[in-house]
């Protein structure tokens, strides 16, 4: 196992269950950011494609067997590997400025709701609607636009750390 495995496994860990005791229990208005779905995309700026890709599917398959957890099981894997694949598109660029990775951040921070919303609504999910989706597509893209330059830099960091180059 490299050790950019071992590093995503354990920032994956960390990021779903700070998310399941932390951020859900906050009382933010209209949503919560999500901090798992920000690590898969830090992941995938640094890894590629397929590396966003599988470790998105990895990560949102956690996330959807995890209580509280009230939605179909492969959800979240699904949108979650599409938007992990999407963000390895914009691989890794030594001059890719922080207004870079905070837009892509928020663009798959939208997708993977609309995803997950499309795919739900698709298999009958009785609690999709449109105006939930709106409510929760703008409060998800804002919350997740705030966490990216904290969260992204310290993954990025600590990725280059644990494989230096050469």
């Amino acid at each position: 196992m490299s050790r950019r495995t071992a590093l995503a496994g354990a920032v994956a860990i960390t990021a779903l269950l700070l998310q399941v005791t932390v951020i859900d229990r906050l009382h933010l208005p209209a949503g919560r950011p999500d901090l798992a779905l920000v690590c898969v995309v830090a992941f995938a700026l640094v890894g590629g494609p397929t590396y966003g890709a599988v470790l998105g599917f990895g990560v949102g398959f956690l996330a959807d067997i995890m209580p509280p957890a009230d939605h179909t099981i492969g959800l979240l894997a699904l949108a979650y590997a599409v938007v992990g694949y999407l963000a390895g598109l914009v691989e890794d660029v030594e001059e890719r400025s922080v207004v870079t990775t905070v837009l892509m951040v928020g663009l798959a921070s939208a997708v993977a709701v609309v995803v997950f919303a499309m795919i739900g609504a698709l298999l009958g999910n009785a609690h999709i609607s449109l105006s939930a989706v709106a409510h929760s597509l703008a409060a998800t893209v804002i919350y997740d636009v705030v966490l990216a330059p904290f969260v992204v830099p310290l993954v990025s960091g600590a990725v280059r750390h644990a494989e230096p180059a050469g």
